[in-house]
């Protein structure tokens, strides 16, 4: 039976160039780059040449991005690291209602720790509106925090409008950009950021590492204090293999694979839509290469899946974090779908390794799926 992974949201393959490249520091070259002897002067050497791959990839100094274990890691220092730093002079933080649960669930925290949070609406296409933005900043504001490319329904934000009345009202602004890293452009010069969040096993890297990209002259207060490790901000011996890794899925990304995993999703998109009673949830033009998020009306998201898996494609209902609730999704609520309309979505994500053969055979079984359930569904 075929195997298709169409959840590379959650998950991507790691690259044979990037496991080739991370070998070395697992047997050879395995030393603390923190170690003064030649061992660890190899692993710190790979260490700083590996920041400044992805400093270079965003127009960032190689002295502003501090490695962490990951996206959720990344986002918890720059809300929390921020807010420790500004409170009690500043205690406001502005979000939106569709972010990541890292996001959402460390404002939460936040406010039993005297944090004031607005969490801002989204159209029924998923944008936020910089003017609402404006209007909630008020003089006790640290940071403005919003999602890049969403990762259930690949909604790409204004980033530079957002960015420039944050310049304006000189309030921080940070950006999780785990899903569009290396797939859409990210300058926090022009785009006005202050921090951005990063992460490897979205881009063909591998799990358990990421970075934040903290701005020259930003303040921020440390979560995991140790021995000095990345400039005192993240305490904690350094994933050097991991580094390593990322920096090379970082340096082999292409246009190329961007561009083709986007005419397979317009492809997915147009085709999907000739089903009956379905519809697309989130914008059709500002979206992640990799995303298709769409609504089957009258029958349960999880049972086409269940369906597809059995023909050997693997997709999802939402973000892999939330996969083990029975709740619906807060993007899709947020976007003004009912309960029963998000518990009816799939969202089908592709990696560079996604053919075109295989999103014909994905459209040939979901119709087939579709209509089966249609007919037994006791919703109608």
């Amino acid at each position: 039976m075929k195997q298709i992974y169409l959840d590379n949201a959650a998950t991507t393959k790691v690259d044979d160039e990037v496991v080739k490249a991370m070998l070395p520091y697992f047997t050879e070259k395995f030393g603390n780059a923190s170690s003064q002897h030649l061992v660890g002067r190899e692993a710190k050497e790979a260490l700083e040449k590996s920041r400044k791959i992805i400093a270079k990839s965003i127009g960032a100094k190689t002295r502003e991005i501090i490695f962490t274990s990951g996206g959720t890691e990344s986002n918890n220092l720059a809300l929390k690291g921020l807010f420790f730093e500004n409170y009690p002079e500043k205690n406001h933080i502005i979000t939106t209602k569709i972010e990541h649960d890292c996001i959402l669930n460390s404002c939460k925290w936040l406010e039993t720790q005297g944090a004031k949070v607005t969490y801002l609406d989204v159209d029924e296409n998923g944008f936020v509106n910089p003017e609402e933005v404006r209007k909630a900043i008020t003089d006790k504001t640290i940071v403005v925090s919003i999602i890049h490319g969403n990762n259930e329904i690949g909604v790409i934000q204004d980033l530079e409008a957002i960015g420039k009345i944050c310049k304006e009202k000189n309030v921080l602004f940070h950006t999780d950009a785990c899903q569009s890293f290396t797939k859409v452009p990210i300058n926090f010069k022009k785009q006005n950021l202050s921090l951005v969040t990063l992460n490897s096993h979205k881009i063909h890297g591998p799990k358990g590492v990421g970075a934040l990209y903290i701005k020259e002259g930003t303040k921020i207060t440390p979560l995991a204090h140790g021995g000095g490790h990345e400039r005192n901000l993240r305490g904690g011996t350094e994933n050097v293999p991991g580094i390593v890794g990322f920096a090379k899925a970082v340096e082999i990304s292409k246009q190329k694979d961007i561009t083709g995993m986007a005419e397979l999703r317009d492809k997915l998109i147009k085709e999907i839509l000739k089903i009956p009673n379905t519809r697309l949830n989130g914008s059709n033009e500002k979206r992640l290469c990799t995303n298709v998020n769409v609504s089957f009306n009258n029958i349960e998201g999880e049972a086409i899946g269940g369906y597809l898996e059995n023909e050997g494609i693997y997709t999802s209902t939402g973000s892999a974090c939330m996969s083990n609730t029975l709740e619906s999704s807060h993007v899709l609520k947020a976007i003004g779908l009912s309960p029963i309309q998000s518990n009816s979505s799939l969202r089908i994500s592709l990696s560079k390794y996604t053919t075109e053969e295989e999103i014909d055979y994905v459209l040939e079984k979901l119709s087939k799926v579709v209509k089966k359930l249609r007919m037994i569904s006791p919703i109608k």
